[in-house]
C-alpha cells in the first residue's frame, strides 16, 4: 500500500493530547487538544469528528468548545442528566459563532484545521469535557480505546493512548509555570488507500514545443457507467443539472462527489504548461480545475516535486512554500492560494479554476527540455496523490528548431518598440 507512507511527509500525523486539569468527586476534568502537524493535509468543512470507547461506565457531565452528537441512554441518573452516556462516544468541533461562554482557546472552527505549512496557528483544534463515573486519581483513571478520527470521511488510523510527560503550561504573566495532573496522546496517521477506493485528482500536460497536449489518464479516477466506483457524473449541459446537485439520493452525502462526466473522471484536474523558453529561465503555467459539481475547495494546496524547485525565481498568484523532508534536497514546493483572491476553488463550471505561473532560473548542468524533463515527477492536490501520465507519453521535444531561446533584454527591447511603434502609427 504505497499511499499508507508519505514520502514527502513522512512524519506527518494528527497528534490528539488529553490534559487533566482538575479532579472532580466522581471523575476529571480534561482539556482536549489536536495538533494538525500534517505539512500540508488540511481538513476541510464539514470538519473533523473524533471517537472513542470508554474502558469502564464513564459518561460526560458537560463539554465547553465541542459537543456529542448522540446522548444515549441516561435513565439510570436521576435529577442532573449527564451531556453523554454512550459508551463510545462521538464528538465534534462547535461552530464559528457560539457564546463566548461555550468556548474555550482555540475551538469552535467547524471541525476545519489549516495544515502546518499554510498556518501554524489554524492547525490546532481544542475542547473541555468533563468525564464522571471515572477514576479520581492518577492510578484509578483508565485511558479510553478505540479512538477513531474522521475528517470528514475515513482515511485516519490512531494509536492506542499513551501516558507521556504531563504537559506544561506558561500562565499569562510568563512568571509561572503549571502543569496537568495526568496527560496522553493519541497519534493519527492518513492513509490515501483508506479514505477512498479510487484517487482524487490527476495531471495533464502540455508545451510550447509540440501541439500534443497530454490529456489525464482515461479513467484515471474511475470510468463512466460504474458509480459504484466514482460516484455520479452529470454533463454540464444537463437541464436537470441544478437538482441533481442540490439532492444527493438515498444513502449518499452532500460531500459525494458528482463530477463533470470526463475520460478521467476526476473531481480535480492539474494542468502543468511548459510555456516559455528564455536564455537563463523558463516559465511554467500551472491551472486547477474542479470538476466536483458539490465541492467548493477552501484553503486548497498544491504539493509538487520538480527538480528545478531549488531555483524558483518569481510565482504569481499563489504562495509558496519549500518541503524539504530530507535536509538539504529542495525539489519539492506546496503551493496555495492568495487569501481573499484565489484561495477559494469554486465548483465545477466557469469559474472553478485558479491559475499562476512560475519562472525558474537554468542551472546549465541539469536543464533540459529533452526526455520530459520539465514535467513534475509528483503532484498532490489537498494532501492525496494525482494520477500522472505515463512518461511514454509526455510532449516529446521536436528534432529540430527546439532550442530557441529569447533572452529577457531582446524580449523587454521589442515590446517596447512595438509600443513606440503604435504610438506614431
Amino acid at each position: 500500500m504505497a499511499q499508507a507512507y508519505d514520502p514527502l511527509d513522512p512524519n506527518g500525523n494528527i497528534t490528539i493530547k488529553w490534559d487533566i486539569i482538575s479532579w472532580t468527586p466522581d471523575g476529571y476534568v480534561a482539556v482536549v487538544t489536536m495538533n494538525n502537524f500534517q505539512q500540508y493535509r488540511h481538513i476541510s468543512a464539514p470538519g473533523w469528528s473524533l471517537g472513542w470507547t470508554w474502558a469502564k461506565k464513564e459518561v460526560i457531565w458537560s463539554m465547553v468548545g465541542s459537543q456529542a452528537i448522540e446522548q444515549g441512554d441516561c435513565s439510570r441518573f436521576k435529577g442532573n442528566v449527564p451531556h453523554c452516556c454512550k459508551k463510545d462516544p462521538t464528538v465534534v468541533d462547535l461552530l464559528p459563532g457560539t457564546p463566548y461562554n461555550q468556548q474555550i482557546a482555540n475551538c469552535c472552527k467547524g471541525g476545519v484545521l489549516s495544515s502546518w505549512a499554510q498556518d501554524q496557528s489554524k492547525a490546532v483544534s481544542a475542547f473541555q469535557v468533563s468525564v464522571g463515573s471515572a477514576g479520581t486519581t492518577n492510578k484509578t483513571v483508565k485511558l479510553p480505546k478505540n479512538f477513531n478520527l474522521k475528517a470528514p470521511g475515513p482515511g485516519y488510523t490512531c494509536s492506542p493512548a499513551k501516558i507521556v510527560q504531563p504537559t506544561e503550561f506558561i500562565q499569562p504573566d510568563k512568571r509561572r509555570v503549571t502543569q496537568a495532573l495526568m496527560t496522553w496522546n493519541v497519534t493519527c496517521t492518513y492513509s490515501q488507500f483508506l479514505a477512498q477506493r479510487t484517487p482524487t485528482c490527476c495531471v495533464s500536460l502540455s508545451s510550447f514545443y509540440n501541439d500534443t497536449v497530454v490529456p489525464c489518464p482515461t479513467c484515471a479516477c474511475g470510468c463512466q457507467g460504474n458509480s459504484s466506483q466514482t460516484g455520479d457524473c452529470v454533463n454540464p449541459d444537463s437541464p436537470h443539472l441544478a437538482s441533481v446537485v442540490s439532492n444527493p439520493g438515498p444513502g449518499k452525502s452532500s460531500i459525494t462527489p458528482l463530477v463533470r462526466c470526463t475520460r478521467h473522471m476526476c473531481p480535480i484536474r492539474v494542468h502543468w504548461h511548459v510555456k516559455l523558453n528564455y536564455k537563463e529561465y523558463w516559465r511554467v503555467k500551472v491551472t486547477v480545475t474542479n470538476f466536483n459539481y458539490r465541492m467548493n475547495y477552501s484553503d486548497w494546496n498544491l504539493v509538487i516535486q520538480h527538480p528545478n524547485f531549488d531555483n524558483l525565481t518569481q510565482l504569481f498568484s499563489f504562495n509558496y512554500r519549500a518541503i524539504t523532508a530530507y535536509g538539504s534536497i529542495n525539489d519539492t514546493a506546496m503551493l496555495w492560494g492568495v487569501k481573499f483572491y484565489n484561495d477559494f476553488l469554486m465548483q465545477a463550471g466557469s469559474l472553478g479554476n485558479v491559475q499562476s505561473e512560475l519562472l525558474f532560473r537554468k542551472d546549465k548542468s541539469t536543464f533540459t527540455f529533452d526526455k520530459g524533463w520539465a514535467f513534475p515527477r509528483r503532484v498532490y492536490f489537498n494532501g492525496d496523490v494525482c494520477v500522472m501520465p505515463p512518461p511514454d507519453a509526455y510532449p516529446w521535444l521536436p528534432n529540430a528548431g527546439s532550442r530557441q531561446e529569447v533572452s529577457l533584454l531582446a524580449l523587454m527591447m521589442t515590446s517596447l518598440v512595438a509600443l513606440v511603434l503604435h504610438a506614431y502609427a
